[in-house]
């Protein structure tokens, strides 16, 4: 334990939803939920007024719904987060060469390892000028909290929320984490919070004054000791600038239960080009990969294959992912499927058999395939494959410019035409081919059209009358 609250946890406040409103004028100060939004879709992020009306992270959209109807539901847009994050992780990096990112919103920092004086007033004013520097950089806010341990910070932060600085004493930490629910410590979660409600522990203190012997006589060795330490509020753990990922994955969930068998063969193909994408974008390869297949009534299923050697060929992992297939039963409705590449390395071995495979296979179809044949294909393709105009995906219309998609239906899209820098946008309604209307670019959160960073991106009918349009646009539909 430090004599000086010296690591810094940041977490941004509702950074989904915070990204969300800052890009998109005529959300400011209106509930905003960022997940799933299909009826078995799941709640990522909540702005905070959509919390007042009870939704959570990681509840049925279908339920948020029920709670909050007039809010705007949106997909997520990682590539907008991902470029923000990446703003803010900086501005850590130049606190400490020890940053230890938890998430895209998510950090410790070791700011004695970054020359910052062990002293209370030192680490706050430290603390203080981030939380600025963040808002500078990108208009959003973060909390930010400051204690001798990890475990210390994350729990102030916590308590800072939204768009606040705690700090903790050393020598203080007993008397606060006291009252606090034993879910508050690290590892406690639903099953460890049950075994110790049974034995009559519900806080922090109650689990101290229960000691180490009956921690282990309910949890095990392990598990019972290391949570006696935390409850005392002991937590030596460093921060750790490489935080090595064990697996990438990527998986969804279907709106319909899928039972057709080439759909399904469909959706692992796509999701495992998803898959290698975000291996390359780390710049990683893999040994194995694992499928995830959820049945109709919940039951899940994982199949797994170790490849010869480490590698990030689509064409590889795809052979590999349909072969795992091969080996469930779909027949009676799968709900999700899932897509990974575990055995991470740093360099590639490329699987010989499956490339000569696969080239094989394309050289067999380019000799049987017919001219008429592959005609009849394209549209085929085309209708399995339609443009689908998710909640917030940003857009362009060739005379309107930049906006995103509030709603789709019916063979309609409806979009606001606003930028990050404009008065809240005109709605305006498309059919869902229009020719003009194409998928966009996130636009920066600061600055404007003329900014270096920014797409050249102006609408045709930029003028003074368009101009005081946007200020009369409708409101934000729920849908």
């Amino acid at each position: 334990m430090r004599r000086a609250p010296t690591i810094l946890h940041l977490d941004m406040d509702a950074f989904y939803a915070s990204v969300e409103q800052a890009a998109k004028p005529s959300l400011r100060g209106k509930p905003v939920v960022v997940g799933g939004i299909g009826p078995r879709g799941v709640v990522a992020t909540a702005s905070y007024e959509a919390r007042v009306h009870g939704v959570r992270s990681a509840m049925p959209t279908a339920q948020a719904r029920r709670l909050c109807p007039n809010a705007a539901y949106l997909s997520p847009r990682f590539t907008l987060y991902r470029q923000v994050s990446e703003t803010v992780m900086e501005l850590l990096r130049a606190l400490s060469p020890l940053v230890e990112p938890l998430s895209l919103d998510e950090a410790f920092v070791d700011l004695e390892a970054g020359g910052v004086a062990p002293e209370t007033a030192a680490v706050r004013a430290v603390g203080a000028r981030l939380r600025r520097d963040i808002r500078a950089a990108t208009g959003l806010t973060g909390s930010v909290g400051l204690a001798g341990a990890k475990m210390l910070a994350k729990i102030a932060s916590e308590q800072a929320k939204p768009d606040g600085l705690v700090v903790i004493e050393p020598g203080t930490e007993r008397e606060l984490l006291g009252p606090l629910p034993v879910r508050t410590l690290p590892g406690v979660g639903p099953a460890t919070a049950e075994a110790l409600r049974r034995g009559g522990i519900h806080t922090v203190a109650e689990t101290a004054e229960a000691g180490e012997a009956e921690l282990v006589r309910l949890l095990g060795r392990a598990h019972g000791t290391g949570l006696y330490a935390m409850a005392l509020g002991q937590d030596d753990r460093p921060v750790v600038a490489e935080r090595d990922a064990k697996s990438v994955s990527v998986e969804d969930t279907f709106e319909v239960d899928l039972t057709d068998r080439t759909r399904v063969r469909n959706e692992v193909l796509r999701l495992a080009d998803r898959c290698v994408e975000r291996l390359r974008a780390a710049g990683r390869s893999g040994r194995t990969v694992v499928i995830k297949v959820r049945n109709y009534d919940f039951s899940t299923l994982t199949r797994s294959e170790t490849l010869r050697g480490p590698t990030d060929d689509p064409a590889v992992v795809r052979e590999a992912a349909v072969r795992l297939l091969e080996t469930v039963d779909t027949t009676g409705g799968v709900r999700l499927l899932g897509v990974g590449v575990s055995g991470l390395a740093d360099f590639t071995q490329e699987d010989l058999f499956a490339q000569i495979a696969t080239e094989r296979e394309a050289a067999q179809h380019a000799v049987t395939a017919e001219p008429e044949a592959q005609e009849e294909r394209e549209p085929v393709l085309e209708e399995e494959l339609p443009r689908r105009w998710h909640p917030g995906l940003d857009v362009v219309h060739e005379e309107f410019g930049a906006g995103w998609v509030q709603g789709s239906g019916v063979g309609r899209v409806t979009v606001r035409f606003e930028t990050p820098w404009s008065a809240p946008g005109r709605v305006r309604t498309f059919a869902v081919g229009d020719p003009a209307l194409r998928p966009g670019e996130p636009l920066p959160l600061l600055g404007g059209p003329d900014q270096s960073s920014a797409p050249a991106i102006r609408p045709k009918s930029d003028s003074p009358a368009a101009d005081g349009e946007s200020e009369t646009g409708e409101e934000i539909s729920s849908r």
